[in-house]
């Protein structure tokens, strides 16, 4: 007669009675295993990291927005026509003159009757910063 062990008694030919160094439960008192529920963990995780992606997707392309108008701002600025240094923190006026080409001039758009574009100043960094927030587009 063969010795067989009954199931509940934990048996191996190699490693013989080895239930107390197995890391699950071996005895019928055990908890039971159970799966833990990653599916709705990752779709909760997942609608969370995507709103943070949008939110900073939302906020470089504001800031990459406020860029390519502070470029355009100062491209139209320095391409225009002066003919003396302007000085850091002092408030200029660009205009359009008669012949089509932009000037930049000290002279305030009350002082005189020209096509005023938008009033500058020239910050540390050699930028040219818009303070008229009416104007907004100039192309």
């Amino acid at each position: 007669m063969e010795n067989k062990k009954p199931d509940n008694v934990v048996f191996s030919d190699d490693k013989g009675y080895n239930a107390s160094v197995l890391p699950y439960a071996t005895n019928v008192g055990a908890p039971a295993i159970r799966m833990d529920d990653v599916v709705s963990w990752k779709n909760r995780n997942i609608s969370t990291v995507n709103k943070e992606f949008e939110n900073k997707f939302k906020e470089l392309k504001s800031q990459y927005e406020n860029l390519m108008q502070e470029f355009e701002f100062n491209e139209l600025v320095y391409s225009a026509k002066f003919s003396f240094e302007p000085i850091m923190g002092e408030i200029y006026h660009l205009y359009t003159g008669e012949d089509g080409v932009n000037f930049l001039s000290l002279i305030s758009p009350q002082e005189w009757n020209k096509e005023h574009l938008g009033t500058f100043k020239l910050n540390s960094d050699k930028k040219w910063v818009i303070l008229n927030e009416k104007v907004t587009n100039f192309y």
